[in-house]
């Protein structure tokens, strides 16, 4: 096998503001894989919370010999050296599965969700996210997210009521709020969850800092609509310490190190009576349509990262009413438009 990446930018239509920073532009790292004639293709995408970079990404892919290995391996067997390098390295670990599992499917002639046996049309309903803004600018993100049947609204600052109340200005579609861990205190944040379900929020994403499990796990025990952790969650092993805290978990491939673990992670996290969000950063459609593949065993999908820049280097899953649909491509089912 035959590995290669390089670095790449993604540019934002929009500034985006969240409780605790703002940008305009994504650093990614992308891959590629290329066994037998065929490529597969990966993404590591990086926002700054992540503590990965480029320069990390690329050191520790350098490290990696996937020169003795070919398509007679099992997935699995390549997955577990490559986790077996170094600890940490999410992100890098994401680029390099979601390469070898469009590799594998492509070799195979089938996209990931046929091999999952799921039906790629009973994908959730994705969301539109719509960051920390003024008044006036968040009335016309409202209207661009028209063909969305479900937005997701940065919260965490003292605008928050204001926020709420100029979407609602514009269109009654269900909203989830995304806190960021702005709400350190818990009366404070459950007077906000009342208040929000009653202006039609569904759900609340990590309402307050991940070091505050024990009043997170109040809030949960008296919150009036499901709370889902993402900071608080990353990993498979997050499960045990969340299962009890939050109604459910944000699985992101950046964040759980790819397709193979979230695939895990959807499975232990519905024998222990959690929400599933599968969410993700901001992507290219490469990262989204593996991302895509799992859509139809959530709960929620928060699939937009890919409608959020202006340089997207991938053609895959698409919008359509309202869901994010992988297509019946192999693979991850993409095609490159610019990726040399």
């Amino acid at each position: 096998m035959k590995l290669s990446y390089k670095p790449y930018t993604l540019e934002l239509r929009h500034v985006f503001t969240l409780a605790t920073s703002s940008r305009n532009v994504t650093p990614v790292v992308l891959v590629s894989v290329e066994s037998d004639g065929y490529i597969g293709y990966g993404e590591a995408s990086l926002p700054p919370y992540l503590k990965e970079n480029q320069e990390s990404v690329i050191r520790f892919l350098s490290q990696l010999r996937l020169g003795p290995f070919s398509l007679a391996q099992s997935l699995e067997e390549i997955l577990v050296y490559v986790h077996s390098v170094e600890e940490g390295n999410a992100a890098a670990k994401a680029a390099v599965d979601i390469a070898i599992h469009d590799l594998y499917g492509k070799a195979i002639n089938k996209a990931w969700w046929q091999i999952w046996g799921l039906d790629r049309l009973s994908a959730p309903y994705t969301s539109f996210t719509i960051g920390i803004d003024s008044e006036d600018q968040i009335k016309q993100k409202t209207k661009e997210a028209k063909d969305f049947r479900l937005l997701k609204v940065k919260l965490g600052r003292d605008t928050d009521k204001m926020i709420i109340s100029a979407i609602r200005s514009v269109t009654n579609c269900p909203i989830c709020v995304d806190v960021n861990q702005g709400w350190t205190d818990k009366h404070y944040a459950l007077d906000m969850l009342f208040w929000c379900k009653e202006q039609g929020v569904i759900f609340a994403e990590q309402p307050m800092p991940k070091e505050q499990i024990d009043d997170m796990a109040w809030l949960t025990e008296k919150s009036p609509i499901p709370t889902i952790a993402d900071e608080s969650f990353q990993r498979l092993a997050d499960l045990d310490v969340v299962k009890d805290v939050f109604s459910g978990v944000n699985i992101k491939l950046m964040k759980c190190a790819g397709m193979a673990e979230a695939y895990c992670i959807v499975e232990k996290a519905r024998l222990a009576g959690m929400k599933i969000m599968l969410g993700c950063m901001t992507e290219t459609s490469c990262a989204i349509s593996a991302a895509a593949q799992l859509s139809p065993l959530a709960d929620w999908a928060d699939l937009d990262g890919n409608l959020l820049i202006t340089n997207d280097c991938f053609r895959g899953a698409e919008l359509k009413e309202g869901k994010i649909i992988s297509t019946e491509l192999p693979g991850i089912g993409i095609i490159p438009v610019s990726f040399v």
